[in-house]
């Protein structure tokens, strides 16, 4: 199989379409020639806005039977701030499997010694905050605030955005953050204004989730 035959499957485990659209406009750099084909999917049967445990917990095994059926994507990213689902979906497949908290997290600490999150909701960052626990960083965790939106308003616009700045400029000046992670997928379309406004690097986690899979199957043995 050629490279420019290869596809990565970028799933949106909430059922918001228009989430999904946002990240597939995001992830329109990273489409090339002869690299590989980059798809965003919608899992229908995920809530609106995964913003709980219970919501995390709901799509897990729809998302393994979605991995485990899929024959013809190459690598899979889990377009989620929670990973949900992530060690499940890779012990069902031999193929790749990122999650964009894991990755984004990474992405962030190869640009800077502590890194702030932006978080959906104050319930979102005791998740998160586990999460980090549990990949041994927190020590790198400059701090975590809340837009105290739904996940379905993060894809709006310049009314979020200015919110998103606000929380960014006090993660960059008062708690110490060299850079920003967003903590949600929906927030994709607002990264570039973002970044140039805290002028710090701001890391969009689905790209950085899709980066690391292009990376895993264009140098994977043909």
């Amino acid at each position: 199989m050629t490279a420019s035959a290869r596809r990565i499957r970028v799933v949106n485990p909430n059922s918001n379409e228009n989430v999904t659209r946002g990240l597939d406009d995001a992830l329109a750099p990273l489409r090339f020639a002869n690299g590989p084909e980059i798809v965003c999917s919608t899992l229908v049967e995920g809530p609106i806005g995964i913003e709980t445990q219970a919501d995390v917990e709901s799509v897990v095994m729809p998302l393994r039977r979605l991995v485990q059926a899929d024959n013809s994507s190459d690598a899979f990213v889990i377009a989620c701030y929670s990973d949900p689902g992530l060690h499940v979906c890779r012990e069902s497949t031999t193929r790749p499997v990122f999650g964009i908290a894991e990755c984004g997290v990474l992405t962030a600490l190869a640009r800077a010694d502590r890194f702030g999150v932006i978080a959906i909701s104050p319930r979102s960052i005791a998740r998160h905050k586990r999460y980090l626990r549990q990949m041994g960083l927190t020590d790198r965790l400059a701090g975590e605030r809340p837009l105290e939106i739904s996940v379905a308003e993060t894809a709006g616009g310049e009314q979020t955005l200015r919110r998103m700045v606000d929380v960014g400029r006090q993660l960059r000046d008062q708690d110490g953050a060299e850079a920003v992670v967003m903590g949600c997928a929906g927030m994709a379309r607002h990264r570039g204004p973002l970044e140039d406004a805290l002028g710090i690097p701001v890391i969009e986690p689905t790209q950085a989730a899709v980066t690391m899979a292009v990376g895993a199957i264009q140098f994977s043995r043909a």
